[in-house]
Parts: C-alpha cells; structure tokens; sequence
C-alpha cells in the first residue's frame, strides 16, 4: 500500500513540475524585461532538477541526483553571472 501512494506521489509530483517548466519556459520566451527572463531560467533550472530528484528516487539509482547536483551547481553560477552583468554591464571585473 505504502508503495503504491509512493507512486502515485511521484507521478502527481512530476506532472506538476511538467506544468511549472511549462510556465518558467513561457516566462522565458515572453518576459518583458530581461530580469523577467533570468528569474524564468532560475525556476526552469531549480524546476528540472527537482524532476531529476524523482526520477532517481523513483529509479533508486544515484546518477539521477548526481546530475541534479551539477545542474544546481551550473543553474546558480549561470544566475549569479547574468545577474552581475545586467547590473554593471560585465561580467569579470
């Protein structure tokens, strides 16, 4: 029993995730300000990596969470660099 609310969890979980990329991508394509469109980016990136958090949990293996790590990690420096250069106009100082 456990298991099948386990299942049934993921897939409801996974198909609203599908609608929140979904909506981030929109954002992304019709922003009207720049700014708009790097905070799409940053919910698209956290949005796919949350999708592979349950894709490995409901696959228990670990590649899954590893590549969740590396998108968190290249999502964050990717942000923080557009960010920087919508604010000065440059990126290395």
């Amino acid at each position: 029993m456990s298991l099948l609310i386990l299942d049934w969890s993921i897939t409801i979980a996974q198909v609203m995730l599908g609608l929140a990329c979904g909506c981030a991508a929109y954002r992304i394509v019709v922003g009207p300000r720049a700014q708009d469109r790097i905070l799409g980016l940053d919910t698209f990136y956290i949005n796919v990596m949350i999708v592979l958090v349950t894709i490995g949990i409901r696959s228990g293996t670990n590649i899954y969470f590893e590549a969740a790590l590396v998108i968190a990690l290249l999502g964050f420096v990717g942000t923080v660099a557009l960010s920087k250069f919508l604010m000065r106009g440059e990126v290395i100082e």
